[in-house]
């Protein structure tokens, strides 16, 4: 668990790469040495943005690739400028931002003999999912279950964001589970 303290600094720099991008087009640079061991820890996450309660833009890192500190600085600005759901975040709407940040376990692949099975290893509302076959993946992060809290209507809305048909299943379909530490 994350302290507050140290969630108050990512909810920072999060909001600070915004800044810097809007006046220099790139995430904020990160010198890793200048925070606690733990923000330099590899870790993946997601950044959330809200702007009057709608989402604004979500972009995140699945695997553990570089620090915390730094893939929060660089989902921030993505989740800015880059998500293609949503034009670049204006200097107007910046002020008004919420951020929420989700900050993911390791993944676990599942093991299931159907639909049935999976849907019954399920967590609801704790679980995130990572779906991949055939070349394509997605990803719902467990606060998606508020929106969707039956796990049937979960995974059906899953394979539409991976590509698939809701009715879609396939012997190599892999399922991976993931866990998050959320604050805003």
């Amino acid at each position: 668990m994350l302290s507050t303290e140290h969630q108050q600094t990512l909810l920072n720099v999060a909001k600070q790469s915004i800044a810097y991008g809007l006046e220099h087009h790139k995430a904020l640079p990160i010198q890793t040495t200048d925070y606690d061991s733990e923000l330099q820890e590899f870790r993946a996450s997601f950044v959330t943005l809200h702007l009057n309660d709608n989402l604004r833009g979500c972009i995140g890192s699945l695997s553990a690739h570089q620090s915390l500190i730094e893939n929060i600085a660089h989902n921030a600005y993505a989740a800015a400028f880059s998500d293609p759901r949503f034009g670049p975040v204006t200097t107007q709407e910046f002020e008004q931002l919420d951020y929420h940040i989700s900050v993911l376990s390791e993944s676990s692949p599942m093991i299931f003999s159907s639909q049935a099975d999976l849907l019954e290893q399920i967590r609801p509302g704790i679980d995130g999912l990572i779906l991949e076959d055939n070349g394509h993946r997605g990803t719902f992060l467990p606060s998606v279950w508020e929106q969707l809290p039956r796990s049937a209507d979960f995974f059906d809305h899953l394979k539409q964001k991976a590509g698939f048909p809701t009715n879609y299943w396939s012997d190599t379909l892999q399922v991976s589970r993931y866990t998050v530490e959320s604050f805003s």
